[in-house]
């Protein structure tokens, strides 16, 4: 894979179920897919600002034996598809097939990948000129934002929506240093955008 050619900057990766899309479950149809109001908003902000910006997903369905690995690609797609009608676009999805205790036994094993391990956000740097340091991770579940600490980001948000409720409250009980907790994807941009980690 060639890596892209282009100016050194940080980037904002995002969770994709429950933070970018409403979170179906384990999401196997493209009919399930449902941006959250104001995803598109949220993205364009973010490329105004000039953050490369990258989805990393965990999506363990494939390797419990619920649905294909075609599945996640044509949902990324889709998903792309309706960014792109509406003016926005991720730079390039990154997702994690395995999981452990699956039922696919050539995806069911211990990875580099899986959140909150930092394999997606060191493949996206290998392939782009990401100034991790000043980049961010958005998303609803604490494995986000250990994912942020793992790849020594600038910092983590998570958000209420999808199963951030009761994220919140595990964070609540046990603190992350450099996460914070906001209403949605907007909220959270709105305070990357703000942050001095771009200055």
């Amino acid at each position: 894979m060639v890596r892209v050619k282009k100016k050194r900057k940080p980037a904002v990766f995002l969770d994709r179920d429950g933070t970018l899309i409403h979170d179906a479950g384990f999401l196997s149809k493209v009919s399930q897919i449902k941006l959250f109001p104001d995803a598109v908003k949220a993205l364009k902000l973010l490329r105004e600002a000039g953050f490369y910006l990258f989805v990393v997903s965990n999506q363990s369905g494939v390797a419990r034996g619920y649905f294909p690995e075609s599945s996640v690609k044509k949902a990324n797609q889709k998903i792309q598809s309706l960014l792109k009608s509406r003016g926005a676009k991720i730079d390039r999805y990154f997702y994690c097939p395995h999981y452990p205790q699956g039922n696919v036994k050539s995806l069911s094993r211990v990875c580099v990948c899986r959140k909150p391990a930092p394999g997606m956000v060191k493949e996206a740097a290998k392939l782009y000129p990401v100034d991790l340091k000043r980049s961010f991770m958005v998303g609803d579940k604490i494995d986000d934002l250990l994912l942020a600490k793992s790849a020594k980001l600038a910092g983590g948000f998570l958000v209420r929506t999808g199963k951030g409720r009761k994220s919140a409250k595990v964070l609540a009980a046990r603190p992350i240093k450099g996460s914070e907790v906001v209403p949605n994807l907007l909220s959270a941009v709105r305070k990357i955008v703000s942050s001095k980690g771009l200055k």
